[in-house]
């Protein structure tokens, strides 16, 4: 599984807003030079992330993107699952009907304990913590049994 541009680039533009919640707003293009990211698309990041209610926009002078909570109260995984929608692996893992073999498939079962793990280890996880800089092994939830 990769995620998308749009969760990597989109996450990396919340955790600059993270940062800098206690300073107000940040200016579009303040984001995107710092993040080395294309004006437009982030543009067309944070109008998602906005229509979602994670940002708001402020206009005129000394205005830009501010969250709308704090980082604290904000979980990596509603960013993630708001630009990529479903963290599961596979489509099977939510939709049973997807496939024929779903009740009898010997390798489901791994697909919905690595989904679950990874929905687990992002739900965990807030921008507060990512902004602060976790060790990488902090990340890394424990295997479900499955």
């Amino acid at each position: 599984m990769q995620l998308s541009t749009r969760g990597r680039y989109g996450l990396r533009a919340m955790v600059e807003l993270a940062q800098n919640f206690e300073t107000g707003p940040v200016p579009l293009h303040t984001i995107a030079e710092r993040q080395g990211l294309s004006v437009k698309y982030l543009h067309a990041l944070l109008a998602i992330l906005k229509r979602s209610g994670l940002v708001r926009s402020l206009l005129g002078t000394g205005g830009g993107y501010v969250l709308t909570r704090p980082p604290s109260q904000i979980r990596v995984s509603e960013v993630v699952r708001t630009l990529e929608g479903s963290l599961a692996l596979v489509r099977c893992v939510e939709d049973r009907s997807f496939c024929d073999r779903t009740e009898r498939c010997p390798v489901r079962p791994v697909w919905v304990g690595l989904s679950k793990t990874v929905e687990r280890t992002l739900s965990e996880l807030t921008l507060e913590d990512v902004s602060a800089g976790i060790p990488e092994n902090k990340t890394a939830a424990p295997m479900y049994h499955i």
